[in-house]
C-alpha cells in the first residue's frame, strides 16, 4: 500500500467534550488510539489506528510509526471518502470503498460495537466468561461470517471494554489493540444519567 506523507490529525470536534462514563453504552461518541493488524492472501501490514466515532459520523486514520498517515476514511450521512495515495475517493458505501481501494474488507458498521465490547442484535454469541463478558461472537449470517474473539479487557474513560480483540473472516485477519479509549459528550449536554465530566483528555494530540 502506497504511503502518503501527511500530518496525520486527531483532535476531536470543538462541539464534543470528554467524558467518564460507567458503561460504554452511555457514550454518545468516542475516540480511540491503539494498532490495527491486517492479515491477508496477498498483504500483511501494522498501523497505528485512530478512530472517532459518533451517531452521524465515523473518521478512521491509519498511520506509520513515524506518525505520516497511511489511510484517512471518513463517513457522514453525505457518503463515505477515502484519502489514499495523494488521491481522494469517494462512494456512498465506506465498506465498498476500502475493498475497492485497498483489495481488503473491515466490517465497519459493526466494528464500533466491538471494539466497545458490545454486540449487535443480529450477533451470535457462542461463549461468555464468568463475568458474563463476550469472549467469542459472529455475525448471523449463511456462509462466512465475520468472528471476533474478544482476547482481553480493560478500564478506559471509567468503563470496561476490550484491549485485544481478533476479527476474522475468510481469508482475512484483523487484529486491534485499544491502547487508550474516550468517551465524548456534546459540549452543550456534558453530564446525563451516569456520565460525567472527565478531568483530563486522553486524546489530545
Amino acid at each position: 500500500m502506497c504511503i502518503l506523507l501527511q500530518a496525520c490529525s486527531t483532535r476531536p470536534p470543538q462541539d464534543l467534550v470528554n467524558v467518564n462514563v460507567n458503561h460504554v453504552s452511555q457514550a454518545y461518541a468516542w475516540e480511540m488510539q491503539g494498532k490495527l493488524a491486517v492479515r491477508t492472501e496477498q498483504d500483511k501490514f501494522s498501523t497505528n489506528l485512530y478512530w472517532l466515532h459518533t451517531p452521524t459520523r465515523d473518521r478512521i486514520t491509519l498511520t506509520t510509526m513515524l506518525g505520516t498517515t497511511v489511510l484517512s476514511l471518513t463517513r457522514d450521512p453525505s457518503g463515505s471518502t477515502l484519502q489514499l495515495d495523494g488521491n481522494t475517493y469517494q462512494d456512498s458505501d465506506p465498506q465498498r470503498l476500502l475493498a475497492r481501494l485497498t483489495g481488503w474488507s473491515i466490517p465497519i458498521d459493526t466494528l464500533p460495537l466491538w471494539i466497545t465490547g458490545q454486540v449487535s442484535a443480529t450477533d451470535v454469541v457462542t461463549k461468555r466468561d464468568d463475568a458474563q463478558r463476550p469472549i467469542s461472537a459472529h455475525t448471523h449470517a449463511a456462509t462466512s461470517p465475520w468472528q471476533v474473539q474478544f482476547k482481553s479487557w480493560q478500564q478506559q474513560s471509567g468503563a470496561e471494554l476490550p484491549r485485544l480483540l481478533d476479527v476474522n473472516k475468510d481469508s482475512i485477519r484483523l487484529k486491534i489493540q485499544v491502547s487508550q479509549w474516550q468517551a465524548l459528550a456534546p459540549k452543550d449536554n456534558q453530564i446525563t444519567n451516569g456520565v460525567a465530566i472527565a478531568t483530563e483528555g486522553i486524546l489530545s494530540e
